[in-house]
């Protein structure tokens, strides 16, 4: 893949307006309760699926710095697979791919699912985290921003 067309930090610079709506809206579920590190495995997910390189290192590394488990965010990717998800994760990331890949609709299996393990309240504000990484998927894929690199204390601590 070739070089980054403009960076996230140009995004900032280039349509602070824009910028702010969509940081707005991917705060608002953790403003409103949800796990913020549920979300993040949300957000791993979504970021995986539309190839942004950029947004999936950004929450690999936010996730650990709140503690998401390694093995979660090893294998979010094929969480359908993994023991290591619980019902509510399970249906969240259920709805994140589905939100995701939308050119059939949500299926009343998924929405039973994920209206099983969240309230409608949950369920909206969940709708909005997944909605807002969407969004950032696409100016991060776009642009092909930079993913950052890791810190230079956490690569010594993995070797």
């Amino acid at each position: 893949m070739s070089h980054a067309r403009s960076e996230y930090e140009d995004f900032k610079t280039i349509a602070p307006d824009a910028y702010e709506l969509v940081l707005a809206l991917g705060q608002v579920a953790a403003k409103a309760g949800l796990d913020k590190q549920l979300l993040e495995l949300v957000k791993l997910r979504a970021s995986q699926i539309n190839g942004c390189a950029f947004c999936v290192q950004h929450h690999i590394l936010f996730s650990e710095r709140i503690g998401v488990p390694v093995d979660k965010l090893n294998l979010v990717a094929v969480w359908r697979e993994a023991p290591v998800f619980s019902a509510r994760e399970r249906a969240a990331l259920a709805w994140a791919e589905a939100l995701t890949f939308l050119p059939d609709g949500v299926s009343e299996a998924i929405y039973a699912e994920a209206s099983g393990e969240f309230s409608e309240t949950e369920l909206t504000y969940l709708t909005s985290a997944i909605a807002s990484i969407n969004v950032w998927n696409r100016f991060g894929a776009a642009f092909r921003w930079t993913p950052a690199k890791r810190p230079a204390a956490a690569n010594a601590a993995a070797s």
